[in-house]
Formats: structure tokens, C-alpha cells, sequence
């Protein structure tokens, strides 16, 4: 039934139970699984303020996502269809049209990540990847 899952992936708790379920999906439908984490930039707006991260915080920002990508390519490693990749920009946009060009049947999402401050603000991500995806989501609670 799906041929190709992307796994929106931060590291946080439910995203670590999705990557469990996009597992089992992926093992019972034979899929292709693309475990993605997208890196945004760290800057906040406050009114006119424009606050922007010093660049040692975004290296350090960037090893520490990079481990993150090389931690989970190494446990993905005895999945011989699954792989796990860094994009950049924002997440919820970036993820959904990474779906859309690999041809991706399904995106697994966790209800909640690691950003809950920022979720009252801008809405969740999966909230907006629900709203915006041309395909089906299924979101992980």
C-alpha cells in the first residue's frame, strides 16, 4: 500500500515512538523509509527586533543536528530501505515538499516535538503538515 514513508524526525520522545511505527509500516509494506529532520534558522523576530544567533551557536547547532542525522543512519543501517537525511528550512514546509519530490505515499509525524513554546505561536509542525500535505499523515500520540 505504501512504497515510499517520510518519518519527520527531532529527536524528541514521540518522534522517537513515530520512527517505531514508520519501522513496523515500513517492514509490513516492503516501503522505502526517509527519516528527515529539518534544520531552521535559530533567529526569533520580536516586533521590529530581529535577534540572530551568534555563528559559534549556529556550527554548534548544525554538529549537533548533523550527530543527530549519523546517530539515526547508523541505527537505520540493517533497514536496507531506510536512511535518514538533514534538510534545511522551515520544517513543516521543507518536510512536506520533500514528500512530494521523492514521491512519498505517507508522512508519519509525532503530535508534539521538542519546540512546544514555539507551537503557540506559529501553530505545531504537524499541525501544518496535516493542513498542507497532498498525501495521507498519520500522526504518532
Amino acid at each position: 500500500m505504501f512504497s515510499t514513508i517520510v518519518l519527520a524526525y527531532d529527536g524528541s520522545d514521540l518522534s522517537k515512538k513515530a520512527l517505531d511505527k514508520a519501522l513496523e509500516i515500513a517492514a509490513s509494506h516492503e516501503s522505502r523509509l526517509e527519516v528527515v529532520h529539518s534544520l531552521q534558522n535559530r533567529a526569533a523576530v520580536f516586533g521590529e527586533l530581529l535577534f540572530s544567533p551568534s555563528e559559534d551557536y549556529e556550527e554548534q547547532y548544525l554538529s549537533h543536528t548533523q550527530a543527530l542525522i549519523n546517530k539515526l543512519n547508523e541505527e537505520l543501517s540493517s533497514k536496507s530501505k531506510a536512511k535518514a537525511t538533514l534538510l534545511i528550512g522551515n520544517p513543516a514546509l521543507t518536510i512536506v515538499n520533500y514528500a512530494k519530490e521523492i514521491g512519498a505515499d505517507l508522512i508519519i509525524v509525532g503530535s508534539r516535538g521538542l519546540s512546544e513554546t514555539k507551537e503557540l505561536f506559529l501553530g505545531s509542525v504537524s499541525h501544518n503538515i496535516v493542513q498542507h500535505a497532498d498525501i495521507p499523515v498519520l500522526v504518532i500520540k
